[in-house]
């Protein structure tokens, strides 16, 4: 499985303080105990925005969403959504 990132900016600078308790960023876990894929995102952003992560076996995407502050995704976990069968 091969990941790919996106990060769209929304041009607005973060109004609230970061969460204490997630000092050097958080690590999305979004396989559900599947086999997994993980991707390093970049940390913190510069500004409010989101990060689109689609993986290019099954075009599964996930959105998540960044406040330029210390407590933004860092990385991801994903599993490959199961493809119908045919």
């Amino acid at each position: 499985m091969t990941l790919r990132k996106r990060w769209i900016s929304r041009h607005r600078k973060p109004t609230q303080p970061p969460n204490p308790a997630f000092p050097d960023g958080i690590d999305v876990d979004a396989s559900r105990g599947k086999a997994f894929c993980s991707i390093t995102l970049e940390h913190p952003t510069s500004e409010c925005g989101l990060w689109i992560v689609t993986c290019d076996v099954c075009n599964q995407r996930i959105l998540l969403t960044t406040a330029g502050r210390l407590d933004d995704p860092r990385s991801l976990k994903m599993a490959c959504r199961p493809r119908p069968l045919s």
